[in-house]
């Protein structure tokens, strides 16, 4: 149902949900918000004019709940939802209930949800269409191969098999975490192209069959099959190959009756081009087409969905230099990616002249494992590529969030690797690759930022009072003495386990220790922000201070370091290594071995589901099981012991 409205929901939270709003507001239109019972003070709720709530914390009671969305609209008096991106997005029930409802749906309608929200059916699609296919697995003997659930995406329910015995296993995993996700186990075998390129294709429709295309993005960095870095245009393809991508995205558009906006998914192996799926919403990537084209799509989304015909056709588009996109998420990258719950202390973002940043992460705000773990969105945008990609390094250099585990250093060191430097990148470049070019190991990132710390804490070390107006050099923590040249402070610090000294003169700003010796002068300093020169190079850095320890993010790169001598004595630790505990609040889903089990070192003990994902607890070595929980199915928190091993020298003993 395309007419026209003056009120729009948007049925969404975090950084989509403000996207949505601002071009909402800027269209003239009254704005609806809609929460949950965890995020009541969220910044999207006091960006809109109206917010109504819609339950408990939990999606299911919240944001999946239709009848709640629904409700929501019925109360503020909104004609037309916005469905953002995840949730409810490409859910043909919703589509189809908010049309019943009498109101306006941003998106395609419920019937084209229904046939392109199936990898089955959407590879139908695509074949009458003339639009090539990625060969079924099962019509050949030849690994790898992918399994993929035929609903929804993300990575979920999806598994790369390189050996005929790692199939069964797969199949059953990705089933079990399709059935969780989607609600439908449905899988899909086909063959596996090594080292292919994901590039997708942005195209719109009007009610007035006018469909066009607004070029490419390459996606093709990935981890586990979520997008970390986006880019528009694609940095390696021919013209044919542009070529042959954009019209087989219009011409599935055209085949199916596609209304708004919507992603023809490709994969790209040399000259070769298989469809992969349609994503019936806006994408998360969309603004680096925005950057290039000079499109607002939020908008041109809306006037779609309230009748009114494209203001432009084909041969208006173009595109204007490079952008590149990398995406915020509260994960940690040197623990296996989990993501990370906490509250943000502090909160810097890149200047609006350095880079585009979606977002909804402010100080002070309280972050769950209960959505997903994206926070924001930095997009960069030049004349050239190489351009583009020195403005993000820039932008993430002046990037820093303490008091929640980011991944922000993690792109930071993506984004200024030779490899993509020189688009010598792939889809399958950071799984495949983790000891090379990229590193996903914990960086030494201490050079920079120990001494730092060390002379911060010098600083920071006494309250300084004043004498008659002015600062009492006798009182004052710089180590000046009347009688000769200021004593040294010394600071000590642990990184990581290892302590280190360092003897500091506040005055001069010289320091040594660890083997080091640097000067540090302060330029400027704006709350936690400052500005230094470390051996004549400036350096920026944001840092707070606490009582026992202080955090110091250089280049993005947060490091903690603890002053032991803030602690007292260290407290001995207890035998217990062979305890597994939860590495993230989550469900047992599984419980595979039950006390008496012996078990080898790396074995599966059970399956801990959290923020969409399925961990695999391994036994920590060769040994015994002492304690494993009775049931699955059970919630548990952040370091809950969930299963213990002897030893196997251990259980000989006892």
């Amino acid at each position: 149902m395309s007419r026209p409205f003056t009120s729009l929901l948007v049925a969404n939270r975090g950084e989509v949900a403000m996207r949505v709003l601002r071009s909402a507001r800027a269209a003239g239109l009254r704005t609806v918000a809609v929460y949950s019972d965890a995020d009541t003070t969220a910044p999207h709720v006091r960006a809109a004019d109206d917010a109504v709530r819609l339950g408990p914390a939990p999606a299911v009671a919240s944001y999946l709940s239709i009848d709640a969305v629904l409700a929501a609209a019925r109360r503020s008096g909104a004609e037309a939802i916005h469905p953002g991106y995840g949730f409810l997005s490409e859910r043909a029930d919703f589509a189809r209930a908010v049309a019943e409802a009498g109101l306006v749906f941003v998106g395609p309608g419920a019937e084209v949800i229904e046939l392109l929200g199936r990898k089955d059916r959407a590879r139908e699609v695509a074949e009458r269409a003339g639009v090539p296919v990625v060969p079924r697995g099962e019509s050949s003997t030849a690994y790898p191969v992918l399994v993929k659930a035929v609903a929804g995406g993300g990575g979920r329910g999806m598994r790369i098999v390189r050996d005929p015995t790692e199939l069964a296993p797969a199949l059953q995993a990705a089933a079990r975490e399709a059935a969780a996700a989607f609600g439908d186990d449905t899988l899909l075998v086909e063959r596996y192209v090594e080292r292919g390129r994901h590039v997708e294709v942005q195209v719109l429709a009007d009610a007035h069959g006018n469909v066009v295309h607004l070029f490419e993005r390459d996606c093709s960095v990935q981890r586990r099959h979520q997008k970390v870095l986006e880019e528009a245009p694609a940095p390696t393809i021919s013209n044919a190959v542009r070529e042959r991508l954009t019209c087989a995205a219009v011409a599935l558009a055209r085949e199916v009756g596609y209304l708004n906006a919507g992603t023809v998914e490709f994969l790209v192996a040399g000259e070769e081009v298989f469809f992969l799926e349609m994503n019936t919403r806006l994408q998360v990537e969309h603004p680096v087409t925005e950057l290039v084209t000079g499109l607002d799509l939020v908008a041109l989304q809306l006037r779609v969905a309230a009748g009114e015909p494209l203001p432009f056709g084909q041969d208006d588009v173009t595109m204007t230099g490079h952008a590149i996109e990398a995406r915020v998420y509260a994960e940690d990258p040197y623990a296996g990616f989990l993501p990370q719950a906490g509250t943000a202390r502090v909160v810097r973002w890149p200047a609006s002249d350095r880079a585009r940043v979606d977002h909804a992460l402010e100080p002070g705000q309280q972050v769950t494992t209960a959505y997903d773990p994206m926070l924001a969105k930095i997009v960069a945008h030049g004349p050239t590529r190489e351009a583009a990609r020195r403005m993000l390094v820039a932008a993430l250099d002046e990037t820093a969030v303490i008091g929640l585990v980011t991944n922000v250093g993690f792109l930071r060191m993506l984004a200024a690797s030779e490899a993509y430097a020189q688009a010598a990148i792939h889809t399958a470049w950071l799984d495949s690759d983790p000891a090379g070019a990229v590193a996903c190991e914990l960086p030494d990132i201490s050079g920079r930022s120990e001494p730092i710390a060390a002379w911060l804490l010098a600083r920071a070390a006494a309250p300084q009072p004043t004498v008659a107006g002015r600062a009492s050099p006798f009182s004052a923590a710089d180590g000046w003495r009347s009688a000769g040249p200021p004593a040294p402070l010394t600071v000590e610090l642990r990184f990581r386990g290892r302590n280190s000294t360092w003897q500091v003169d506040p005055v001069s700003g010289r320091l040594s220790g660890h083997g080091q010796s640097h000067c540090i002068r302060l330029v400027e300093r704006r709350g936690h922000q400052v500005r230094l020169e470390v051996d004549d190079v400036a350096v920026d850095a944001t840092a707070v201070v606490d009582p026992h320890r202080i955090t110091v993010v250089v280049e993005g790169q947060p490091a903690v370091f603890e002053r032991p001598d803030a602690f007292g004595p260290a407290a001995t630790a207890s035998a217990t290594g062979g305890d597994v505990v939860a590495p993230m609040p989550g469900t047992l889903l599984t419980v595979a071995v039950t006390p008496g089990d012996r078990v080898a070192a790396g074995d599966t003990l059970g399956l801990l589901e959290a923020m969409k994902m399925e961990l695999a607890l391994s036994a920590p070595h060769a040994g015994v099981v002492r304690r494993a929980p009775a049931v699955a199915g059970v919630q548990v928190g952040l370091g809950d012991v969930l299963f213990s091993v002897i030893a196997d020298t251990e259980a000989e003993e006892s």
